[in-house]
């Protein structure tokens, strides 16, 4: 790429999308292309040809999806597996019919059978069944790498898939009905904190609600109290987190030094599993990130475990080697992340 080099970047402004068009931006790329979804709607077949053939894009970042924690996942399959196979169908598929130079595939660790072997590497990909709770939305993304490869060995196109870990970071969705894990934490213990601090106008802004009676309805639905955060399970999963501009980074390092060629050994049989890990290699327990979110945030109330809620998959750790032995490793650690992360919440806490 050149810094004059066209490129769009599918759903700019989520988390995934924000963070790359910043390190792009920081790197001196000045012909970067933006749609909102008002402006083009992925699942729109007719809509996405139309836009490919009128601006003809050199390179493709593929970060639109729809995303959710486990609830949502598991409540609205059909939609997360027809909208994401939507989008990604028609999305790939335009940029083989306009010559696009590279595309970046963005999915989700998720993709990795339930019971894989941790640290998960890429080669334990439909080795055994999914996790219930996500397999909608994880077999559409499995749907993604499988039609980069397969457009890459039938087309020679360059397309590259990269899945990164559970991701933090600016842009993040703090919707306590939607959210994932981490921004849900830090969310549910900063109300908590100030209906303790008796700053009750704070929180009525905050969740644009009427009154505090509205508040205090509404947050006891999520376990939120004065002294008291209930959090789903037991608290003893383990997961890894990546901070989004340090996935930012790896991308666009993929970008401009790694080609499809690059994922896979030129004398393998059969060529598969040629997506790459973005990740840590750290993992954390759920009690130990929020103990941790909860010092940052300065809450003395407690942190109660609701046994009777699902803990998900126990243990969650991305193999990155073929990523490091790529050239990226990752920069900011946990702690330097979500102290970053609660002061840009602080300061745009319109989000319910």
């Amino acid at each position: 790429m050149n810094k004059n080099s066209k490129i769009y970047v599918a759903g700019h402004r989520g988390l995934v999308g924000s963070a790359i068009v910043k390190n792009l931006e920081n790197k001196g790329y000045i012909n970067i292309i933006r749609r909102t979804h008002n402006e083009l709607d992925l699942t729109d077949q007719i809509a996405v040809k139309e836009f490919f053939e009128k601006e003809k894009p050199e390179y493709v970042i593929l970060a639109a999806a729809k995303v959710g924690g486990i609830v949502a996942n598991n409540t609205y399959r059909a939609d997360f597996i027809y909208e994401n196979l939507q989008i990604q169908n028609n999305v790939i598929h335009q940029s083989y019919l306009c010559g696009v130079k590279k595309l970046l595939f963005l999915g989700s660790t998720c993709i990795y059978p339930k019971e894989a072997p941790q640290p998960m590497p890429e080669n334990c990909l439909l080795t055994s069944p999914l996790e219930y709770t996500n397999e909608p939305y994880a077999i559409a993304k499995i749907a993604g790498i499988k039609m980069c490869e397969s457009y890459n060995l039938q087309y020679g196109t360059n397309f590259i898939s990269v899945m990164p870990t559970n991701l933090y970071g600016p842009n993040d969705n703090f919707d306590l009905e939607k959210s994932h894990v981490l921004p849900a934490l830090i969310r549910k213990i900063h109300l908590a904190k100030l209906l303790n601090e008796k700053k009750y106008e704070e929180v009525i802004k905050d969740l644009n609600v009427a009154s505090l009676t509205e508040a205090n309805e509404y947050l006891a639905k999520f376990g939120v109290t004065e002294n008291e955060v209930e959090i789903w399970g037991s608290g003893k999963p383990r997961r890894e987190f990546l901070y989004s501009e340090d996935m930012a980074d790896a991308c666009v390092f993929l970008l401009e030094n790694r080609d499809f060629e690059d994922t896979y050994n030129i004398d393998d049989k059969e060529i598969k599993n040629t997506h790459i890990n973005i990740g840590t290699g750290i993992d954390i327990s759920i009690k130990e990130l929020a103990e941790l979110i909860k010092k940052i945030i300065g809450f003395e109330g407690d942190l109660v475990f609701n046994t009777q809620k699902p803990d998900g998959t126990m243990i969650k750790l991305t193999d990155s080697s073929k990523l490091h032995n790529l050239g990226w490793k990752h920069k900011i650690e946990l702690k330097e992340g979500l102290e970053v992360m609660y002061k840009w919440y602080l300061n745009n806490r319109n989000v319910k």
